[in-house]
């Protein structure tokens, strides 16, 4: 036989963290217990609100037929009332809103309603590896722009401009620019000055701006969302997620927000890949929705404690974490290979930290700590590198 994948499978890669998770799982059925501080997938469970109409809707026999492909009344009416109420956006529910399994899927809707093969895309560096998979995937050719500590991990639009007028990026092409803020991995917030100067770059450029924006309620005072700025909708989009803010990662449960327009274009993608989310679901997330301000104030003085002490790991390990950062993760920088150090780290006190190169070329000298992980393992894992330090 000379059975051969297609030659989209070779241009990636299994993502890192599933290579990795299958790694702890073989080090911890040696009984070594490794401690997972990598991954951001909140511990903590939903509001107990949302678990009762999960079980309440479940329970009816009605609940459990196909459901539309975009999504019941209720939740998209639920998404715009959450807007309105936290970013201060008007969406209109019928043709603004699309619910989607997870935000993750939207990426890959996006990209195959946007690119032909050989347009370009923008892709931060470092940022989300998902953005240039996927880009990949659908043939498209990846810019990087670079996000460094001495723009506060900004974008550099006078550089890219630059590297336009030298050649060197061809945004006559480029159809697409993905952003995230606050931003993951580097934890820097955005403000509505840096949306404005995205959105005027869009515009310039016929770009649209994709804005990633799942952790804008993770110990961050002001949610923001690129949508505030005016005449956004006509050139951006803006995926968002339950998975962070309302600690349901499993579940599912995102959302796209755009004119209807392009909405209509990233429906096509996805109503011929996938069917609607199981009503009980969608009605849970209702309630998720409707959580008032002290589900997160709740939420995010658990993760205040938490990051405390992720910053006593960062300085343990030698690593330089600024302290402005937000959102579900702690960023910091260390003298030598960050891959080197996250190895030993996890070969020697069994824990695991996330190395920044995953996110590109410019997270190479920088590490990554989950907050979804309690505190009592927090400060395991603190005693177990400080004895393996003092070997």
């Amino acid at each position: 036989m000379n059975i051969k994948p297609a030659n989209r499978v070779n241009s990636v890669q299994e993502y890192y963290f599933s290579v990795k998770l299958k790694e702890i799982a073989q080090m911890n059925a040696r009984g070594e217990n490794v401690i997972n501080l990598g991954i951001g997938s909140p511990d903590m469970p939903p509001a107990p609100e949302v678990i009762a109409a999960l079980s309440e809707n479940a329970a009816l026999p009605s609940s459990h037929g196909y459901q539309p492909y975009v999504g019941i009344v209720e939740l998209r009416e639920a998404f715009a009332s959450w807007y309105r109420r936290w970013y201060g956006v008007e969406l209109d529910p019928s043709n603004e809103i699309l619910p989607l399994i997870g935000s993750k899927e939207g990426v890959m809707h996006i990209s195959l309603a946007f690119l032909n093969e050989g347009d370009g895309v923008l892709i931060p560096n470092p940022g989300y590896p998902t953005y240039a998979s996927v880009a990949k995937l659908a043939g498209a050719q990846i810019y990087s722009y670079s996000l460094d500590e001495n723009h506060g991990w900004w974008p550099d639009f006078q550089g890219i401009e630059e590297a336009y007028a030298k050649g060197e990026i061809d945004l006559d092409r480029t159809k697409l620019m993905w952003c995230n803020y606050p931003n993951m991995p580097t934890g820097a917030n955005g403000s509505l000055e840096l949306f404005e100067e995205l959105v005027a770059f869009g515009r310039k450029h016929d770009i649209v701006i994709c804005h990633d924006n799942p952790y804008s309620f993770i110990l961050n005072e002001k949610p923001l969302s690129i949508l505030q700025v005016d005449g956004a909708k006509d050139i951006c989009i803006e995926l968002n997620s339950l998975s962070k803010s309302s600690n349901m990662p499993g579940w599912r449960i995102g959302m796209v927000a755009a004119n209807s327009t392009f909405l209509e274009w990233i429906l096509r993608v996805k109503s011929n890949m996938d069917s609607g989310m199981f009503r009980p679901m969608q009605l849970a997330a209702v309630e998720a929705l409707n959580a008032p301000k002290s589900w997160y104030e709740g939420m995010n003085s658990v993760y205040a404690g938490r990051r405390s002490l992720a910053f006593e790991i960062m300085e343990e390990i030698g690593a330089d974490a600024r302290r402005d950062q937000v959102g579900l993760f702690l960023w910091g920088k260390v003298d030598g290979s960050a891959k080197d150090l996250c190895d030993r780290i996890l070969y020697e006190a069994k824990v695991f930290i996330t190395p920044g190169f995953i996110f590109g070329t410019n997270g190479e000298s920088y590490v990554r700590i989950s907050l979804c992980c309690p505190e009592e393992k927090l400060a395991e894992s603190l005693e177990r590198i400080k004895n393996v330090k003092n070997r």
